[in-house]
C-alpha cells in the first residue's frame, strides 16, 4: 500500500432503503493533496463525501457495504468511536452555517465540546485557526461580534476555522463556494491551496474550472458509480472515458 494514502475506499456501497446511491466505489486518497469530486447532480458526490466521516449515520434506513479506511482503520467497524472519526475528519457545508453566537465562540465550540477548559489554550487555538483560515486580520477586532454580521465569504472562512480548531487530519468540503460571489470564491480557493500543506482536502464541486484550478486529483462520479479517477490534469486534458470528456466539456450534466 502506498504510504501516502490516508483514505482507502474498498468496494464501498451505500443504500438509502433499497436504493443503491453508491455502487462499489474503490479509490485511494493521498495525504496533503486536494481531491475534487465532480459529476452531475444526484450522482452520489455528497453521499460519498459524507460517508468519509459517517455523517450519513443520521439518515434513517441506510446501510453500507465495504470499507472506508482512514490511517488503516475501517471507520465502519463496530468498535470505532464515531466522535473521534469526526474530530479527525472535519466537514464544511455548502452554505455557511455559523452558529448564532460570537465569532470567537463559533471557533471555540468544538474545543469546549471536547471538555477543554484552559482559557489561554482556547484563545491561542481560536487565533491560530482563524489565521489558518485566512480571516484573522478581518475579524481580530470584533471577535465578540455575532458571526452573522460577517459576509457570506467571511462566514464560510469562520466555519473552516471552526473545523480546523479541533485539529483534523482531513477536511471535507461540500461545494464550499457555490453560494459565494467570485471574489469570495477566489479567497476560498487560495485558502484551500495553502491549507493542503497541513491537511488532506476532499472537495465536492460543480465548478469544473475550480476543480481544474485547485485539485491534484479528480474523481468523476455518475449515477452512483466512480467512472474515472486520475490526476486532475489528465482528467481535464486526456480523460480515459468518453463520458468523462462529454461531462467536462459541458455536453451533458
Amino acid at each position: 500500500m502506498n504510504n501516502n494514502v490516508i483514505i482507502s475506499v474498498k468496494n464501498f456501497s451505500f443504500y438509502y432503503n433499497e436504493v443503491e446511491a453508491l455502487k462499489n466505489i474503490n479509490m485511494d486518497i493521498e495525504k496533503n493533496k486536494i481531491t475534487s469530486i465532480i459529476g452531475p447532480s444526484g450522482c452520489g458526490k455528497s453521499t460519498f463525501l459524507r460517508s468519509i466521516n459517517r455523517m450519513n449515520d443520521f439518515i434513517p434506513n441506510h446501510r453500507v457495504k465495504g470499507e472506508i479506511l482512514i490511517d488503516g482503520e475501517n471507520i465502519y467497524d463496530k468498535s470505532v468511536d464515531v466522535i473521534k472519526i469526526r474530530q479527525k475528519v472535519g466537514m464544511v457545508f455548502q452554505k455557511p452555517n455559523p452558529f448564532p453566537m460570537s465569532i470567537f465562540e463559533n471557533v471555540a465550540y468544538g474545543l469546549k465540546i471536547q471538555g477543554i477548559k484552559d482559557k489561554n489554550y482556547i484563545y491561542h487555538k481560536v487565533e491560530s485557526s482563524l489565521k489558518d483560515a485566512a480571516i484573522w486580520d478581518e475579524v481580530k477586532d470584533r471577535l465578540h461580534h455575532n458571526a452573522f454580521e460577517l459576509s457570506g465569504g467571511q462566514q464560510q472562512r469562520v466555519c473552516i476555522a471552526r473545523a480546523l480548531a479541533v485539529e483534523p487530519e482531513i477536511l471535507l468540503l461540500d461545494e464550499p463556494a457555490s453560494a459565494l460571489d467570485p471574489t469570495a470564491t477566489l479567497k476560498i480557493e487560495e485558502l484551500l491551496l495553502s491549507l493542503k500543506q497541513k491537511y488532506t482536502i476532499v472537495i465536492v464541486t460543480h465548478n469544473m474550472q475550480q476543480a481544474a484550478r485547485i485539485s491534484d486529483k479528480t474523481a468523476f462520479f455518475m449515477l452512483g458509480e466512480l467512472i474515472e479517477y486520475d490526476d486532475t490534469e489528465k482528467i481535464f486534458t486526456a480523460p480515459s472515458k468518453k463520458i468523462t470528456e462529454e461531462y467536462i466539456t459541458g455536453r451533458f450534466g
